[in-house]
């Protein structure tokens, strides 16, 4: 990636970031890292350790995809810094996948790099639609069940079927070419998705050749990235667990799983907020309630997953400074392998 473009990603991350940290509360935020105390940095450090999983599964689908060798740390970093810019950008994807493209790029062809960020990003939104429906499962054999709940519960599961749905059928035929006919009718854009489509049909055809290859071919490698993905979510439920270590001693971990769950699923429905600001507070403060704990400790959990992941946003813009610039390939014709 051309330096101006690392800068201007850079720039464009660093000032939503100052605009969010202008906004924190810093006595509220302080009194909130005295009580957590260690268990603060067990949160921080947990989320180097998910991150790995974020990488794994994009060197899968990147090794289906290409012959050109990509460093397994780099790509970690790059995974980083995505993350970073989804999190302080509206809309999230305005913001990580162009960088992870741009990246990327130089190194295994645009054709490439595109379809393997679409599949990371397809698969990455997929698990979440499973870990919902898993984490139905679980609230109906662990949790007392009331009318109310029961009408949640089923608008949760079809709207997770109906995404599962999608997504297959995206996997099947590809997605790139839908997406962008999905441009073309919203305002402000379609203009210029009209003229992208009618100069890049075939180069969306490629990459949704390529999209549907990874699953028809093999789906091995799309079982493993789909569980690398899915073992992270899981996962990323310890951070909620270690934060209530600090309130209940005797904490469980099954409760954290579904509290992850409902929130990130009313977070994820207020996709359009920098990160997700207010959405997610608001996902804390319901799903404790029904797990039986107080509003004050929905408070505590969301301000310290907020700083945590101010704390890797400031990580991931620093991280797109250390990036070196690479050459394009001089032929994206052997891009692709046989799968």
């Amino acid at each position: 990636m051309k330096k101006k473009y690392q800068n201007g990603f850079f720039l464009f991350g660093a000032v939503l970031l100052g605009l969010m940290l202008w906004q924190l509360d810093y006595r509220e935020v302080w009194e909130g890292l005295q009580r957590a105390g260690y268990w603060f940095f067990a949160v921080v450090a947990l989320w180097a350790a998910l991150y790995l999983f974020n990488t794994f599964t994009w060197l899968i689908i990147l090794r289906a995809e290409t012959k050109h060798p990509v460093p397994f740390w780099w790509l970690y970093k790059i995974t980083i810094s995505g993350f970073a810019l989804n999190y302080a950008t509206p809309g999230g994807l305005m913001g990580g996948e162009p960088y992870r493209i741009m990246a990327l790029s130089p190194r295994v062809g645009a054709e490439c790099a595109s379809a393997s960020v679409i599949l990371f990003v397809m698969t990455h939104i997929f698990s979440h639609f499973w870990f919902w429906i898993i984490s139905v499962v679980l609230f109906l054999l662990t949790q007392t069940i009331t009318l109310p709940l029961a009408i949640m519960l089923a608008a949760a599961t079809a709207f997770c079927l109906l995404g599962i749905w999608f997504f297959m059928k995206g996997y099947r035929k590809g997605l790139a070419v839908r997406a962008m006919n999905v441009l073309k009718h919203i305002p402000f854009v379609k203009r210029w998705a009209t003229r992208y489509i009618a100069n890049n049909r075939q180069q969306l055809d490629n990459i949704d050749r390529q999209i549907a290859a990874l699953h028809q071919q093999s789906p091995r490698t799309f079982a493993m990235a789909l569980a690398s993905e899915l073992t992270c979510r899981i996962l990323s439920a310890l951070e909620i667990y270690f934060i209530l270590l600090v309130l209940y001693p005797s904490a469980n971990y099954l409760h954290c799983i579904l509290i992850l769950a409902f929130t990130t699923l009313f977070a994820n429905l207020l996709f359009f907020l920098p990160l997700q600001m207010g959405g997610r507070e608001g996902g804390f403060y319901m799903s404790v309630k029904g797990m039986g704990l107080t509003a004050s400790d929905g408070i505590f959990v969301a301000l310290i997953v907020r700083f945590r992941e101010l704390i890797w946003t400031a990580i991931g813009l620093l991280l797109i400074k250390f990036e070196k610039t690479h050459h394009e390939p001089k032929s994206t014709a052997t891009d692709k392998t046989t799968l």
